[in-house]
């Protein structure tokens, strides 16, 4: 296998005319790209940056910014993605995490980051006062690989559940043998990736596992990554008529959204083949919706960042029925599902889910003590539930920390959402806990509904007998809310803190 990015670096060069970005009405090429890339290295090499050197990335969406990246990996660095939206002492926490140098553009220089930089080097793309431009006046340069197999390549930041990100480290060795980067291992899903992806829809942030991770199938099967400009409209599904979209990931919210506006306005999104609903876990009723509405394009995935992608769900797998699963392993990925001491349970019976992956995250950088419970020989203990079928397909069955304590009680939230989901009025289900004077701890429900329904109170109290019925008094929500849509957090997925804060005022 060649050491990343080395099969990137080989797909730009095979096709150096065709284009790689399409941004602002803007082309880049390949070739452009390759140089682009070269240039930045150039100027990290210039300014002292090598292997094991870390530097904090945060930018917008931009081939500058993807150019960027590559170039630190060329020249060894490791990569550390800062996302938008942390707040001043996240901020803080992240950039402490080894960080050598900071490098931002126009759109993310801001007074708080550099505050939180501290007396670390900043650098830019582009002119940027306080910050050293690393295009001024660099040459193009060699595009010589010098990252180590076994440094950490990539710190990709989970939410952290104290709220403080955790950096998931990744080493080069392990990026070198993801799937989405080896063409020469791609099975049939990787490879009908890469086709559909002629056209792919780029948003969000390159601090991302999942975007990083989805991006390459366009490089590398020789399609284009078009940014779309802000118009005021949502993306989806706005932009993938503009710009005829062929292939996209989509958060669960998002796709709530897009089928929501897609219901009274006729866009024209009939160019998609490929469309990965990933993030959180993806109703039944949702994912039928969509596969009405969308047509037979839809996939949806599993994974975390400590994993990278787990396991995936296709059309195909949709067409026979499989809507409750989210797909088989990816090849080279073990899934095992043990129960509380660590026994490997049959098929069929749900324990927490554990993954053995060799582009699994080495480990959290900075916390031995989290290692030791989460990394086992090998084994990332992913804290979610779920079985596996006898046909090997992954469920997902909740949330091994995503617990609510009734009555002294566990509660589990994932299969009470489950339930809810079950009523035809539900589109999708949310569950939290807050806390009750009376029980210690009480649920609180938040369902989306159905496409033309509208649950009454009556709806509502079938609802919490489906609940009673299955899972027993402790397990039934205190309320059950009908809310219009679902607020996310930074990392894009549903937030449901907010909700409760929002529709429980006092919680």
């Amino acid at each position: 296998m060649r050491l990343f990015p080395g099969s990137l670096l080989d797909a730009l060069r095979e096709s150096p005319g065709s284009a790689a970005f399409e941004h602002g009405g803007r082309v880049v090429t390949r070739a452009e790209l390759s140089q682009l890339i070269g240039r930045l290295a150039a100027g990290m090499r210039d300014a002292g940056l090598g292997p094991g050197d870390g530097l904090a990335i945060r930018t917008s969406v931009s081939p500058e910014a993807f150019a960027a990246h590559i170039a630190a990996h060329v020249v060894g660095c490791r990569v550390v993605g800062v996302r938008p939206g942390y707040a001043a002492g996240q901020l803080a926490h992240v950039l402490g995490m080894g960080v050598d140098a900071v490098l931002v553009d126009a759109e993310a220089a801001t007074a708080g980051l550099f505050e939180a930089a501290g007396p670390v080097r900043l650098f830019s793309l582009g002119p940027c006062e306080s910050a050293r431009d690393l295009l001024d006046g660099s040459s193009e340069g060699t595009l010589d690989i010098t990252a180590r197999p076994d440094d950490v390549a990539l710190l990709a930041f989970t939410s952290g559940s104290t709220g403080r990100p955790k950096g998931c480290a990744t080493t080069y060795r392990a990026l070198s043998e993801h799937w989405a980067w080896q063409p020469r291992v791609w099975g049939p899903v990787a490879a009908g990736f890469a086709e559909a992806f002629e056209r792919y829809l780029l948003f969000g942030t390159l601090a991302s596992m999942v975007v990083f991770e989805f991006l390459a199938p366009c490089l590398l099967g020789g399609g284009t990554a078009v940014i779309p400009e802000d118009d005021g409209r949502p993306v989806f599904p706005y932009a993938i008529e503009r710009h005829r979209i062929t292939g996209s990931i989509i958060t669960v919210p998002k796709l709530g959204r897009m089928l929501d506006l897609l219901r009274d306005d006729p866009v024209d999104v009939r160019s998609l083949r490929a469309l990965m609903v990933s993030g959180s876990p993806l109703s039944p009723p949702r994912l039928a919706e969509a596969v009405r509405r969308l047509g037979p394009v839809v996939h949806n995935g599993y994974g975390q960042t400590e994993t990278g992608s787990v396991s995936m769900l296709t059309p195909a797998d949709i067409a026979a029925g499989r809507l409750a699963s989210v797909g088989r392993p990816h090849p080279g990925v073990e899934i095992r599902v043990r129960d509380e001491r660590g026994r490997v349970l049959r098929r069929g019976r749900t324990g927490e889910i554990y993954v053995r992956a060799p582009y699994a995250m080495a480990g959290y950088w900075g916390d031995p003590v989290e290692n030791r419970d989460t990394v086992r020989d090998g084994w990332v203990r992913t804290r979610d539930l779920g079985h596996l079928d006898r046909n090997g397909y992954l469920h997902l069955d909740g949330r091994a920390r995503d617990v609510i304590m009734v009555n002294a009680m566990v509660v589990y939230a994932g299969p009470i959402e489950r339930v809810l989901a079950r009523h035809p009025d539900v589109a999708e289900a949310f569950v939290v806990g807050a806390p009750d004077e009376r029980t210690g701890e009480a649920v609180h429900a938040f369902v989306v509904p159905a496409v033309g329904r509208y649950p009454d109170g009556t709806a509502l109290k079938e609802m919490a007998a489906l609940v009673q019925e299955e899972l027993g008094e402790d397990s039934v929500p205190q309320t059950i809310t009908a809310v219009p849509v679902v607020p996310t957090a930074a990392n894009g997925k549903p937030d449901k803190r907010a909700l409760l804060h929002r529709h429980r005022p006092g919680f």
